[in-house]
């Protein structure tokens, strides 16, 4: 047995700065520091930590199975790990960002995580509107689910709950989409949750810029996962040259392009503009996957 395996297991169920909550098998939490200078934990981290005086140290991080990155205008960080699932929300209203949606979905692909779209406000008026946006995201094999929250909660947790059920999924969206009323109504305690995390962190005035983690279920088997203020994702670690093959409506026109290098944005006998031209690949997605790609291109070193 080596020295990490001999010291506690914890799971982190949530953080900010260098102040982590540490949740051990038993359900017991524990406020927690990294050893040394560097903070390299996220929520869904699995742990290897002691007892230090009325904390803990964290000394060891176990192997993730994947890792999701955030970004602003000036550094990306990581920001959770081990994931089952995504969940992406948007509603019929407010009108939805593509450029959003289609980030939060790359992020998902580069990752390795399955990938869903959830969308809120399926009562409201717009809701033909917002379907008639999600048509190409559907065909390309994202599974879109129609729940109305708050006037159907009975019906959407009915949908919810088997889908989620044993695993740990992070639910993603922009204020306005009922991102706050979906995890209300999964998890009856999350007031208490979010409570008991912002007094271990001394960090009240935090609390809604902390991603955290919540239990489903009294056994402590489904989770989910929560990272508000924040919409953008960072998509700085991917390569221009493989984004194509993340974007699925993208990625066989790709193939067929005449030269191996080609950008789908200028060079003749692409696969890509050629698909885009028979109306394969809407218009909106061809502008957003140029937008990205020049971004990649300029984030190079």
């Amino acid at each position: 047995m080596s020295r990490a395996e001999a010291l506690d297991l914890g799971l982190v169920v949530a953080g900010h700065g260098r102040h982590y909550i540490v949740e051990t098998p038993e359900g017991r939490r524990v406020t927690c520091h990294p050893r040394g200078k560097k903070s390299d934990c996220v929520v869904g981290d699995r742990v290897r930590w002691q007892v230090s005086g009325d904390e803990g140290v964290i000394e060891h991080v176990e192997p993730r199975r994947n890792l999701l990155f955030r970004q602003d205008e000036w550094k990306t960080k990581s920001f959770a790990a081990n994931l089952d699932l995504i969940l992406v929300m948007v509603a019929s209203g407010p009108v939805f960002s593509e450029s959003h949606l289609t980030r939060a979905l790359t992020a998902a692909e580069h990752a390795g995580i399955e990938a869903r779209i959830l969308l809120n406000k399926a009562d409201l008026p717009q809701i033909a509107t917002a379907r008639e946006r999600l048509r190409p995201y559907a065909a390309m094999g994202y599974a879109v689910h129609e729940v109305a929250l708050k006037a159907r909660p009975d019906e959407a947790r009915a949908q919810l709950d088997p889908l989620l059920a044993g695993r740990s999924s992070l639910v993603l969206g922009p204020s306005g989409t009922g991102k706050s009323t979906l995890i209300n109504l999964l998890a009856p305690d999350a007031r208490a949750q979010v409570g008991e995390i912002s007094q271990a962190l001394n960090s009240g005035r935090h609390t809604t810029t902390t991603t955290q983690w919540y239990w489903l279920d009294a056994a402590r088997t489904t989770g989910l996962i929560d990272s508000p203020g924040f919409q953008e994702f960072g998509l700085r670690q991917v390569s221009p040259q493989v984004l194509p093959g993340l974007m699925p409506d993208l990625a066989e026109p790709a193939k067929q392009c005449k030269f191996y290098n080609c950008t789908h944005l200028h060079e003749p006998g692409c696969g890509v503009r050629a698909a885009f031209a028979r109306g394969e690949i809407t218009e909106s997605r061809y502008r957003i996957y140029g937008e990205i790609f020049q971004e990649l291109s300029q984030t190079r070193y």
